[in-house]
């Protein structure tokens, strides 16, 4: 017989439907609400069997031990490390190993911004089984939304339990869009160095041969993790120390070009036009009237 609930340690707070259906008219936790959380350590047979599934989507971490589920003849093992995500109104029947019965922290959730997350995290439409690139992240933010839902549930606990749903939901589909933690830890790796070395001269294929890989297959890996490629990035990194040398310090603009890896002050304010929209004085001179901060 599948348990639910009732073990020892575990943590619950499942809202009344009634306040859900309540909250899911008012923003912002029209946009997202948690509905449901809970953390269920050594869950010996714990398990769900959902023929029409939930009316929120469901996010399942496994710290420890191991899960299995079954959606429409698909089954995937859950192993820790990893977060098991269900959209809504998927039947689904998951439970633990008899064997080695996981440790969970779980939340559900549900919202108008739900659906745009979940097209991340699984763009089929079905269920998906996610890496997690930090699972102690993944695990405080469902700590923190059973927390506040802990203490009570008025509107501002609500509106707190909903940020740390979103931040979870969020990290899932950063994960995926990085892709697998094998596969995004050499762009990692590269992105650690630029940002310690973003005013050194930059080779995309030294950062390939560092990595062990092609500067092709890197090059593509980087795109893929972060939406730009590597010199693009080391622009961004460039510019943002850029900014803060403008506003603290009274270091002309040829100065600040230098520290930021341009030899050439003229091409360093034509890079932080086409970023700002402004030249580097005009910035600076904004922000001392007011404007910034």
């Amino acid at each position: 017989m599948l348990l639910t609930d009732g073990f020892p340690g575990q943590r619950l707070r499942v809202l009344p439907r009634p306040l859900v259906a309540s909250a899911l008219r008012r923003a912002p936790t029209s946009a997202l609400l948690v509905t449901d959380a809970g953390y269920f350590p050594r869950a010996a047979n714990h398990g769900r069997h959902r023929t029409g599934g939930a009316p929120e989507a469901i996010v399942i971490v496994c710290v420890d031990g191991i899960g299995h589920c079954q959606v429409e003849g698909r089954s995937t093992v859950v192993a820790p490390g990893h977060a098991l995500v269900l959209p809504p109104d998927c039947a689904h029947t998951y439970r633990a190993d008899p064997q080695r019965p996981w440790t969970i922290w779980w939340l559900h959730a549900a919202g108008t911004q739900v659906p745009e997350l979940l097209g991340l995290v699984a763009p089929d439409g079905r269920e998906a089984l996610v890496e997690l690139h930090d699972s102690y992240r993944a695990v405080a933010a469902i700590d923190d939304a059973i927390g506040f839902l802990e203490r009570d549930e008025t509107f501002p606990n609500l509106i707190s339990a909903a940020g740390a749903g979103w931040a979870l939901l969020a990290q899932l589909a950063a994960d995926v869009v990085a892709g697998g933690a094998q596969r995004s830890e050499p762009v990692r790796q590269a992105q650690a160095y630029l940002r310690r070395n973003f005013a050194k001269p930059l080779s995309v294929a030294e950062l390939a041969r560092t990595a062990g890989l092609s500067p092709s297959h890197f090059s593509a890996l980087f795109r893929a993790a972060t939406g730009g490629g590597v010199v693009e990035y080391t622009k961004r990194l460039r510019m943002a120390r850029a900014r803060e040398l403008l506003i603290t310090s009274s270091r002309d603009i040829g100065d600040i070009a230098a520290a930021v890896g341009y030899s050439d002050a003229f091409y360093f304010s034509r890079q932080f036009r086409t970023v700002h929209g402004c030249s580097p004085s005009d910035y600076r001179t904004g922000h001392r009237e007011g404007q910034g901060g």
